[in-house]
């Protein structure tokens, strides 16, 4: 792929262990960081079964994607970029905060804070918490300042790291190559299905949802994760592994 459509960090910046794909380890990381244990990560085993998924707390506030980049992605996301001009929003009247990911193997870090930062789901975030404190310093920052904060940001840095040393199995180096990417789901205020992706020229919106539609409805799912799923299945990759991880009420 020509190096100007690649969306990869640079090899030579801040690099991070890979966060675990894995529920606890995530809640634990945006718990650790001030958002309220009201709320955390939780598995949905498929979204085609009603029963399986009648054991996920609704409403959902944010759905993340999990999946490795393929190259039917990657033909798609060039396509659809080609056009699209670069994100530039800042300000207390952006409809969705978004995050341009700078720190290599942060995706996943990138896609729990597009969960957190947006939707109902911001106003679970702890006075005074660091979380707080981050949002409320991002908000007026055009995207590459907004990248830069969280770049430097030692809050962040120490919660990815305690987080990622917590996992079920044992972490990767940070030097490796982790194919697994993190895109996540938000309805904004408005209702509108937006896709969070630090590695775009910025937020995605995919729709309008009705006022009782979550990020898990049939509407949504068709919006957003079903789209992607049909593309994977109809290239004839054979790789559809995937998963998905709700932002909804704690069931403490």
């Amino acid at each position: 792929m020509a190096e100007e459509q690649s969306p990869d960090v640079p090899r030579s910046r801040k690099r991070f262990i890979p966060l675990e794909n894995n529920p606890e380890v995530m809640s634990s990381l945006v718990h650790n960081l001030g958002l309220s244990k009201k709320l955390e990560f939780h598995d949905v085993f498929s979204i085609d079964e009603p029963e399986l998924l009648s054991f996920v707390p609704r409403p959902a506030y944010a759905l993340l994607l999990i999946f490795p980049v393929s190259e039917t992605y990657e033909k798609f996301r060039v396509q659809e970029d080609k056009d699209r001009p670069v994100y530039d929003g800042s300000g207390p009247d952006e409809e969705v905060i978004w995050y341009k990911q700078t720190i290599g193997n942060a995706c996943g870090l990138i896609g729990l804070l597009h969960g957190v930062s947006n939707g109902t789901a911001r106003t679970h975030i702890e006075p005074d918490s660091s979380l707080a404190k981050l949002l409320d310093d991002a908000i007026p920052l055009k995207p590459a300042e907004r990248a830069d904060l969280l770049y430097e940001s030692q809050a962040l840095e120490s919660a990815h790291q305690s987080a990622a040393a917590g996992g079920d199995t044992s972490a990767p180096s940070a030097d490796d190559n982790v194919d697994l990417h993190y895109v996540c789901f938000v309805k904004s205020q408005t209702n509108h299905l937006w896709e969070m992706d630090g590695r775009r020229k910025g937020p995605l919106d995919r729709g309008q949802l009705s006022a009782d539609e979550d990020v898990l409805s049939e509407k949504a799912l068709d919006l957003g994760v079903r789209s992607f799923l049909k593309r994977e299945a109809e290239a004839g990759g054979g790789d559809l592994r995937f998963s998905l991880i709700v932002l909804a009420e704690s069931l403490d």
